[in-house]
């Protein structure tokens, strides 16, 4: 079992409140990311539930047991950190049971965890070698490897991939999520880009400034964004945010709308505006089109459609897709 509940989660250093007041329900079993900018307290926040951090207030529960105050040790957790943290005089067999042989356990149990989670990890033929002599992503999975030997109640993953190339981050991403899937443990891991969370998550967690400002599935959060802030942090490229008379027509401080639900046309329909940047990636191209009275607006369209800078262009927006939002940054629910 490792489900683990949030209820009023408070850090603070004097008078600054770092977590105000977190409340989340973590389900066995389920992979729940943290994200947000640099300094919203995700790393913070993870650390409180490894117990690395001293809680100002409120209850960590794990499996129903509040375990504010219980050392890290007790917890029943695995942490995998950005840096990998491997012993560099040890093989990677020696990493990985480190954990095991600290707990005293028999020789034979550790070999043959070892070899099992080195199994999974596609690490077998390296478990002789020196951490000097693997890539990054082989150092991380043996890092992920001694999270797994211990068993634990849950992962927690901070920032793991921060440190690989574009290309291995998106290996590594699909690694640890089928991992995830095979091994049925519960995960929380904190990033702060937002394809990761998508891509990875069965619940996202959005942080700002020490607040849980939404928490639910990526497609919850992408369709129907609480306020402003997760409107414009999820999604890429961002929300379309429209002030002013094209707002207030439609009694809402801000509207808002995604770029692909903008459709760009030849015969002016919708706002018209002149083509300033034409990203062309293949599949998609990405147009950021100035729009007279509103600003730069950026359209998603199909890869082959063609479109050149200077070109003038109508967005129409799909109104079953636009989001309203009021003077607070809350989303207006019609």
């Amino acid at each position: 079992m490792g489900s683990i509940t949030l209820d009023g989660v408070r850090k603070s250093f004097g008078a600054h409140d770092i977590i105000q007041g977190a409340d989340l329900e973590i389900k066995d079993g389920s992979f729940v990311v943290f994200v947000g900018p640099s300094g919203c307290g995700k790393t913070t926040l993870l650390r409180m539930i490894a117990g690395l951090e001293d809680v100002s207030g409120g209850r960590i529960l794990i499996d129903g047991i509040n375990v504010v105050g219980v050392p890290p040790a007790r917890r029943g957790l695995s942490m995998v950190f950005q840096s990998y943290a491997l012993y560099p005089h040890m093989s990677v067999r020696g990493n990985i049971a480190f954990g095991l042989k600290m707990a005293g356990l028999p020789r034979s149990e550790i070999d043959k965890k070892v070899e099992d989670a080195a199994a999974i990890l596609n690490l077998t033929d390296y478990l002789d070698r020196k951490p000097r002599e693997l890539s990054g992503g082989q150092r991380q999975r043996v890092a992920i490897g001694r999270a797994i030997v211990r068993e634990p109640k849950a992962f927690l993953f901070d920032e793991p991939l921060s440190n690989l190339d574009a290309a291995l981050r998106v290996q590594m991403r699909l690694e640890v999520t089928r991992l995830q899937r095979q091994l049925a443990t519960t995960a929380i891991y904190v990033t702060h880009d937002q394809v990761e969370a998508m891509t990875m998550a069965d619940q996202i967690v959005v942080l700002s400034a020490g607040r849980i400002e939404q928490a639910g599935s990526p497609l919850e959060l992408y369709e129907r964004p609480d306020n402003l802030f997760v409107a414009g942090f999820i999604g890429s490229p961002r929300m379309n945010l429209i002030t002013g008379k094209l707002a207030t027509a439609r009694n809402a401080a801000t509207i808002g709308i995604r770029p692909e639900h903008l459709n760009v046309n030849r015969d002016g329909q919708g706002w018209t505006g002149r083509v300033a940047v034409a990203e062309h990636l293949g599949s998609d191209t990405f147009l950021y089109v100035d729009v007279a009275d509103i600003g730069t607006l950026t359209a998603r369209c199909p890869g082959e459609m063609r479109v050149a800078v200077g070109d003038t262009v109508g967005l129409a927006p799909d109104p079953a897709h636009l989001h309203r939002f009021d003077r607070d940054g809350k989303a207006i629910r019609a």
